[in-house]
Order: structure tokens, then C-alpha cells, then sequence
């Protein structure tokens, strides 16, 4: 008997083994909807699209028809190529490189060109078993008829609300019926958005790109000063590219290309790392923490120099080489930590946000998706367009807002990710499969701005290195360094369960940040005894469910 598809339910440390397709995201709803695909035949590809426009529906926050991501495919069969679908958003023609300098972060000029529904049509057209408007369907009913919303979500509505600033459409949509602050077991239904997708079911993406949904948006880009016009959205196209393939300890790494410099920076850091044997160290002892802060910063400090938007700027091909990580490695001092300034002398100092989202898949064959999608911060630029019920992004801030300016802050002005008309912007996100013998067998990815990367990196080495069972892998505590700030974010959670490294890390030289959480990892793993897949949920964003 075919064993059923399971969908995890959002509990601290939530875990399950299926033999015939695993779904894991942040919303339940989302998980059921993946599971009805897989369960009626749908692959994986089916699943992840349909999730995709499920989480615009019921996670507002990050889940999105107005923002952009990445799709890293790995087909199963023998000979399948795995490939990575880029719907990275792109900058309106109108966009300079001055843009922010002369103007100003305005909501509306944050906003980049829209990338979600281009790149779900494109990754269904090529791998798509089901029929479109089948997989449409769950997310307009959630929309038009609304559902129950839990703990996660109603804390989440009500955060965006009590931010200050006049976004009256926002507050619109999501102001709970008859005022007061949202609770576990209201019902959140979006009519304006059921419309959308009824559209965007009937006409596919020129549903979104042409015709009355473009002629919504482009309206309130006039209306608020934004800059995105008919021609950028009918112009946009989501590109297939090649994933970058790596290797550590004998896995295969795939991870996407440039504009995601996250698939760059953890192979550079995994290059480094495997010059060291992690397993024989203590996974939270002050050496282990110190080797990974100072890879950290290395590889960090590569892509501020070094990495932007493939199409418009080169990117030197030794960045994925061995050679140049033994080279970054052997320069780490294991007693003292390095400062930051003496990294690139070359770039003038003057004195990414937390609210993306990550879906894995896998189907009863072996195809596997690793998706990773965003508005940048939560709920983006809190624009939403009257009429169409969606918000829209300000992934334009992810571009280096003001030339030639690099501070010790953290904000990079490095010319590889300037604005300029249809580049798209430097992207941290990181959705990753992992392959040993030709199966995959990691599936992950978070959202966090630029400790996504870092994110992936904790659950990788804790899987490969320190062989965690996936529900610890996720669940152990992370840290982060990018470079600039020169200091190192740590979980709060790992103060208490090594607090000799932390003094450890002082005493190195290290400036320790305390944080609450970082990112959101749901991953799936094959367990190497049962020989099935298992699914978790970070417990992150689940444990307040």
C-alpha cells in the first residue's frame, strides 16, 4: 500500500517521515494545500507552485504576488539536470544609481518589478504535471472564502499594523473586522485578491503583467511617485539559469547562481571550511565558533568586493575555487580575531531584512524544490494596490543605495550592486539541495536578510559535519557575521548552552551581539536509517503557534 503524503503541523520541533512526497513551510494552510497537489498526482514542482501562491494568501508577511525569489529544481530521473528558476525583481527603467541619494527611501520607490508570478508560470510551463488553474484553485478559495488564522499569523497582522506611517490600503486589507487586535480563530478572507488570482488562473502570467491587474499597479505607482511602468511589467521575464554546483565532504552542494549571492557565499565558505576537521572540535566550543566567524567574515567581505547582477557586472571565477578559499582560510588567526577594516583596504570606509520565506519539497519520485521568496521587509514597502488585494515589494533597498559609500554600519556602496534600469538586485537568499550518490538528501533554506546564508550554513555543517538528526540540526542555536558590522550576532540560546565560549570569544576579540532568533530553516532530510524523508519545521516562528 502507497504510503499517504504527510504535511507537518506547526509544533515545537514538529517532525515526520513520508514515504511519498514531504511539503514544509511556515503556513499550515500552505502545507495542505501542498499536500492535496502531491495527493492528487501532482509533482513536486505542482506542489511548490501552488504553495507559492497558497503563502501569498495566507502568509501576507513574506508569502507573495508582489515580490520575487528563487525556485532550485533537481528533477529525479537519471541524466534530470537541476536548474534554478531566478524571478529576482528587476529595476524600472526610470531607476539611477543616485536614485535614493536624490530622493530618498520613498515607499513607492523601493518598490523593483515584480518577479513572483513570471517565475511560477515559467517553472510550471517547463515541469508542471497538473493543470495551471488547478493550481491556482486552493488560493483563491483560501482568498474568497477566507480561512482560520493561528497565533503566528494574528501576532504577525498585528505587528505590521502598530509600525507607524499612512498606508491606508494596508490597513485596509488586514484591519480585523470590527476592530481590535487579531486573534487565534478569526478569519482573514481577501476578496481583491481572489480576484487577482482568478485572473492570473485564467490569463497566466499575462494575468498579472498585462490587462487590468498591471493597469492597478501602474496606477498606484502614479498615484505615489513610484517609478514602474506598463512597459516594465510586460517587459519583465523570470530567467532559467544554471545552478552553481559544489562539493564538501563528497555531497554535491547546488545552490542558485548570481543575483544570489547567497549560493556564491556559502559554497566560498563550505570551500574553506573543509580545510578543517569540524567533527573532531566541539560543535559550540570557542574554537568552533571562532573558525566559523572568521569564514564568516572572509567570505562576507568576497561579496560586498566582488558580487551583483551577473548580467551587468564580472565576477572573477576564482570566488568558487579551492585554491582561493585555502587561501582566505590560512589568513585566519585561530587565537585572535581579525578586524574587519584590514580585509579590503581597497574599499573607502565612511563612518537585508529579516521577512523572506523558505519552502522545501519533495515528491514520491525524488524531484526536489528548494524555494526561497520575499517582499524584503515585512510586508515589504506596505504599499498595496487598490483593488488587486496584493502588496508590493521594496527589494530596490537591496541594492547599494548610495555609490561609493561603505561604512563600518554595514551599508556597502561597492559598484557591483548599483541600481541600474533592469538589473536585478544582490539577493542573499540561499535555497539549497543537498546530493550524496545521486540522491538529494538535504533540502533547506531560510529567510534573514544577509544571516540567510549563515542560516544554511549552521544546518549543513550541523547535518554533514556533526551528523545531527535533522529536528536538531534546525532547532541548535546560530550566529552571524557579515563582515561590516564588525561584530558577531549570536542566538541568546547559544549563550546558554556554551556560555564559556561566549567569554572565549571575547577574550579573542570578538564583539558579541545577543539576539532573539535567527531565520526559519524548513528542511527536509533523508533519514540515513529508515531510508524515507523527514520533514521540520523550524520551531523558530512555529514555537509561538
Amino acid at each position: 500500500m502507497r504510503r499517504a503524503v504527510i504535511v507537518l503541523s506547526l509544533l515545537i520541533g514538529s517532525v515526520a517521515l513520508a514515504g511519498e512526497g514531504v511539503v514544509v513551510s511556515v503556513s499550515p494552510p500552505a502545507n495542505e494545500v501542498g499536500r492535496a497537489i502531491l495527493a492528487r498526482g501532482g509533482n513536486g514542482v505542482d506542489a511548490a507552485v501552488a504553495v507559492g501562491f497558497a503563502l501569498a494568501v495566507t502568509w501576507p508577511e513574506a508569502g507573495n504576488i508582489g515580490g520575487g525569489g528563487f525556485m532550485l529544481i533537481r528533477p529525479s530521473g537519471r541524466g534530470s539536470q537541476p536548474v534554478v528558476i531566478d524571478y529576482r525583481e528587476t529595476a524600472p527603467a526610470a531607476a539611477t544609481a543616485d536614485l535614493f541619494v536624490k530622493k530618498g527611501k520613498q515607499p513607492h520607490l523601493t518598490v523593483g518589478v515584480p518577479g513572483a508570478v513570471a517565475g511560477l508560470a515559467l517553472a510550471h510551463a517547463r515541469y508542471g504535471k497538473l493543470p495551471w488553474k488547478d493550481l491556482l484553485a486552493p488560493a483563491f478559495r483560501l482568498a474568497e472564502q477566507g480561512f482560520v488564522i493561528d497565533s503566528g499569523l494574528a501576532s504577525s497582522l498585528n505587528a505590521g499594523l502598530a509600525r507607524k506611517g499612512a498606508f491606508p490600503e494596508f490597513r485596509r486589507l488586514f484591519t480585523r473586522p470590527g476592530g481590535g487586535k487579531w486573534q487565534a480563530g478569526d478569519r482573514l478572507t481577501q476578496p481583491d485578491l481572489a480576484a487577482t488570482l482568478t485572473r492570473i488562473a485564467d490569463q497566466g502570467a499575462d494575468g498579472f503583467y498585462k490587462g487590468k491587474t498591471a493597469e492597478l499597479l501602474v496606477a498606484e505607482m502614479k498615484a505615489g511617485g513610484g517609478l514602474i511602468t506598463a512597459a516594465d511589467l510586460a517587459g519583465y521575464r523570470a530567467r532559467v539559469r544554471q545552478p552553481l554546483r559544489g562539493s564538501y565532504r563528497g555531497y554535491e552542494i547546488l545552490v542558485p547562481p548570481l543575483p544570489s549571492g547567497g549560493g556564491t557565499v556559502l559554497l566560498l565558505m563550505l570551500n574553506m571550511l573543509e580545510n578543517v576537521d569540524l567533527a573532531s572540535k566541539p560543535r559550540f566550543s570557542a574554537d568552533t565558533l571562532h573558525l566559523l566567524i572568521e569564514t564568516m567574515r572572509r567570505a562576507y567581505c568576497e561579496r560586498a568586493r566582488h558580487l551583483g547582477d551577473s548580467d551587468f557586472v564580472r565576477v572573477p571565477d576564482e570566488l568558487l575555487s579551492k585554491p582561493f578559499a585555502r587561501k582566505l582560510f590560512d589568513s585566519i588567526d585561530l587565537r585572535q580575531a581579525t578586524s574587519s577594516d584590514k580585509l579590503a583596504p581597497e574599499i573607502p570606509l565612511a563612518e537585508e531584512k529579516p521577512n523572506t520565506t523558505h519552502y522545501s519539497v519533495i515528491d514520491a519520485d525524488g524531484l526536489a524544490v528548494s524555494t526561497t521568496t520575499t517582499l524584503e521587509d515585512s510586508f515589504g514597502s506596505r504599499v498595496a494596490v487598490p483593488g488587486a488585494g496584493f502588496l508590493l515589494n521594496n527589494e530596490m533597498t537591496d541594492f547599494n543605495p548610495v555609490p561609493g559609500i561603505t561604512t563600518r554600519t554595514g551599508q556597502i556602496g561597492t559598484a557591483a550592486n548599483l541600481i541600474a534600469p533592469g538589473k536585478r538586485m544582490l539577493s542573499s537568499m540561499t535555497p539549497t539541495i543537498v546530493v550524496k550518490d545521486g540522491i538529494p538528501v538535504l533540502i533547506t533554506g531560510s529567510p534573514g536578510g544577509r544571516t540567510i546564508i549563515n542560516t544554511v550554513l549552521c544546518v549543513v555543517i550541523n547535518v554533514l559535519d556533526y551528523r545531527m538528526p535533522l529536528e536538531q540540526a534546525v532547532a541548535a542555536p546560530r550566529l552571524h557575521h557579515q563582515w561590516f558590522p564588525d561584530r558577531v550576532q549570536v542566538e541568546s540560546a547559544l549563550g546558554k548552552v556554551s556560555p564559556d565560549a561566549m567569554t572565549g570569544l571575547e577574550k579573542r576579540g570578538h564583539k558579541v551581539l545577543m539576539v532573539g532568533r535567527q531565520g526559519d530553516a524548513h528542511s527536509i532530510w533523508l533519514h540515513p536509517q529508515t531510508k524515507t524523508y523527514q520533514g521540520v519545521i523550524d520551531p523558530r516562528r512555529a514555537g509561538h503557534r
